[in-house]
Order: C-alpha cells, then sequence, then structure tokens
C-alpha cells in the first residue's frame, strides 16, 4: 500500500529531513541486496582449423591473440640522447652595473641594495653596501629584484676576479649533532672575505657621496600604502 512520503519540503526547495536522515528512516541499509554473479568468462585458447589441400598440411593452429602487424627492429630499447643546454637568462634592459635595486625575496627583502655585474651562473651580484643597510655581497635572482632608475657611478670599484660563483659555494657542513649533544658552534666569518667587503663598500659610499641623500636613500626600506600599484608606479 503506497504511504507519505517521508521527507516534505518546508517550503519549495528546501527539505525538511537532509538526505542522510532520509537514508536512515527509510532503512534501506538493512534490506537485503542480492549480488548478481558476473558471467563466465570463456578462456580464449588457440584453436584448430582444417585446411583444405593436400600439400598445405591439412591443419593449421590459429592463435588466440594475434600477432602485432609491426615490431621494433631493435629488442633492447636505445636511451635517448639529452640536447638540453644550461643557457644564462639574458639580463634585464633595467639592470646595468651601478643601478639600484629593491629586493622583493630572502631575508632582506624591502632593502635597496646595488647591482654590479651578472655572474656566469646568471644570478645578480649585489651589495648594500654593509656598512650603509647590512646587506653583504651576495648572489640573487633577477626575478626577485625590482630595477629603479636612481644609478650609481660603479666605475671606481674594482671587484676582484675571485669573487664568481665558486666564492659564494658554502662548504660541506659536518654531521648533524643530536639534540642532548648541546648547541652547533657557530662558524667564524672568514676575514678575507670581511676584507673584500670592506673594499667594496668603500669604493660604492665614496661613489653615493657624490649624489646629495643617496646614502639615505639606500638606507631606508621599500614599502607600499595603500592604493600603491608597483606595476603602475615608475621607480
Amino acid at each position: 500500500m503506497p504511504h507519505a512520503p517521508r521527507n516534505s519540503f518546508l517550503v519549495p526547495g528546501v527539505a525538511q529531513f537532509s538526505r542522510s536522515t532520509t537514508f536512515a528512516k527509510k532503512a534501506l541499509h538493512k534490506r537485503q541486496k542480492k549480488a548478481v554473479a558476473a558471467p563466465a568468462k570463456k578462456a580464449v585458447t588457440d584453436k584448430t582449423v582444417d585446411v583444405k589441400g593436400a600439400k598445405n598440411g591439412s591443419k593449421r593452429t590459429v592463435p588466440a591473440k594475434k600477432a602485432d602487424r609491426f615490431y621494433p627492429a631493435e629488442d633492447v630499447p636505445q636511451p635517448k640522447k639529452s640536447r638540453k643546454v644550461s643557457k644564462i637568462g639574458a639580463l634585464r634592459a633595467t639592470i646595468t652595473p651601478g643601478t639600484v635595486v629593491i629586493l622583493l625575496a630572502g631575508r632582506h627583502r624591502g632593502k635597496r641594495v646595488v647591482a654590479l655585474k651578472q655572474l656566469d651562473s646568471g644570478l645578480l651580484l649585489v651589495t648594500g653596501p654593509f656598512k650603509i643597510n647590512g646587506v653583504p655581497l651576495r648572489r640573487v635572482n633577477q626575478a626577485y629584484v625590482l630595477a629603479t632608475s636612481t644609478k650609481i657611478d660603479v666605475s671606481s670599484v674594482k671587484l676582484d676576479a675571485k669573487i664568481n660563483d665558486a666564492y659564494f659555494k658554502k662548504a660541506a657542513g659536518a654531521k648533524a649533532q643530536g639534540f642532548l649533544e648541546g648547541a652547533e658552534k657557530k662558524a667564524a666569518f672568514p676575514a678575507s672575505k670581511a676584507a673584500d667587503q670592506k673594499v667594496v663598500d668603500k669604493a660604492i659610499i665614496d661613489a653615493a657621496a657624490k649624489t646629495p641623500l643617496l646614502r639615505q636613500y639606500l638606507s631606508s626600506t621599500f614599502g607600499l600604502s595603500k592604493g600603491q600599484f608597483p606595476h603602475a608606479m615608475q621607480f
């Protein structure tokens, strides 16, 4: 005998009970479901057929699976040659030696630094100088800097040939100590690198002193206020 539905609508489109509550009220989980057995598949095997003709052997075996029409000439796969070449990304036209750039990532993000040159790896060699804003000689990716129209004459800055990518390579550290073995000892900063930093800083600070307020500009940090959009600003 048909009965009224167990769920009703309070307003059009809004049901009184949820789908899970309705399922519990109908007790559909208590009904036994008859599992339908899958039809048994016949095993496909090779079959033998009769062949007419006295010279044809009278019988022929037809394989269950057809052989591939095409097959590789060489069974052993040959490794593909890698033709990838490591290329240095072209330096942006707005970045030249002496351009003041703004770092957008890293521990020194928001600081204004001076770009010195592009290294063989494609990274930019920049410095704060360290004496002004605490940014030492370091490598940065040009994708994470914002070039400005401010430039410093760095023709008097003589960079040593040893300041390259290998100059910043870190030595392989010792095995990490356990938590109870005490704190790790911080390695002392090399005196040679500190001397190189002072030489580069002195030349850049002397060049920056020729422009009024340039030292204060380098020491200030970059930030955006409400309603300011970097893509619509000229630096």
